[in-house]
C-alpha cells in the first residue's frame, strides 16, 4: 500500500487576524512541519503542500501547488494538488495544517484503513456529533482524482463535501484531542501556541 499526503496550508487565517496558521508553533515547531512530520511517519512516497511558499520549503522537500485564484477555499486546493502530477500511490492522506495533533489523527486514521470494507472510497475522522472532518481523512487516490475534475469551477469556494458527495467514505468519531485544531486565538492559548 503506497501513500501520498495533500497538506492544505493556504486559509487567510481570518479569525486569527490574518496569522498565517501553517507558522504558528506549538511546543516550537510549526503546525505545517507537525503535519508534514505525521505524514512522513505514515510512510507517504509524496507530499503536495496547497499554499503559499515559505523560507524553511527547500528544508522541508514538498511539492507546492495553489488553487487560482488564491484563497478560494480547501476545496479548489485540494482540487488543485489533486489535478497536478499523479504520485502513483494508492491512497491519499489529506490533513489539514491547523491540526494539534496530526500524529495521533494520522496513527487513528492508518489504524482504521484496514477494517474498511472493500469497496469503501476512504475514512475521515469526525467529531463528537458524528459531522466529518473531510481535511482529516485518508481517501483512495484513483477515486479523489476522477472526482476532482467534476466539481464546477475547480472547486472555488466551494465545500469540500462537494468533493466527497459520491464517494463511499466511512466517518469515524476521534477524540477531541485527536482532531483539535487552531482556528482562533482561544485556540492559541488552549495549546500554548505562539506566533
Amino acid at each position: 500500500m503506497t501513500i501520498a499526503a495533500v497538506i492544505l496550508a493556504g486559509g487567510r487565517g481570518s479569525r486569527l487576524g490574518g496569522v498565517d496558521k501553517a507558522l504558528v508553533r506549538i511546543d516550537g515547531t510549526t503546525l505545517l512541519d507537525r503535519a508534514i512530520a505525521a505524514a512522513r511517519s505514515a510512510g507517504c512516497t509524496s507530499i503536495a503542500v496547497a499554499g503559499p511558499e515559505h523560507d524553511a520549503d527547500d528544508a522541508r522537500d514538498v511539492t507546492r501547488v495553489r488553487e487560482d485564484p488564491p484563497f478560494t477555499g480547501p476545496a479548489a486546493a485540494l482540487v488543485a494538488a489533486l489535478t497536478g502530477p499523479d504520485p502513483g500511490a494508492d491512497w491519499t492522506l489529506v490533513l489539514a495544517c491547523d491540526l494539534v495533533r496530526p500524529d495521533l489523527a494520522v496513527a487513528q486514521l492508518l489504524r482504521d484503513l484496514p477494517l474498511l470494507p472493500g469497496d469503501t472510497d476512504g475514512v475521515c475522522l469526525a467529531d463528537d456529533s458524528g459531522r466529518p472532518q473531510w481535511l482529516t481523512g485518508i481517501y483512495r487516490t484513483r477515486t479523489l482524482r476522477e472526482a476532482a475534475p467534476a466539481i464546477p469551477d475547480a472547486g472555488r469556494d466551494a465545500a469540500v463535501r462537494t468533493l466527497m458527495h459520491d464517494l463511499a467514505i466511512a466517518a469515524v468519531r476521534a477524540a477531541p484531542d485527536v482532531i483539535a485544531d487552531i482556528d482562533t486565538w482561544d485556540d492559541l492559548r488552549e495549546w500554548e501556541g505562539t506566533i
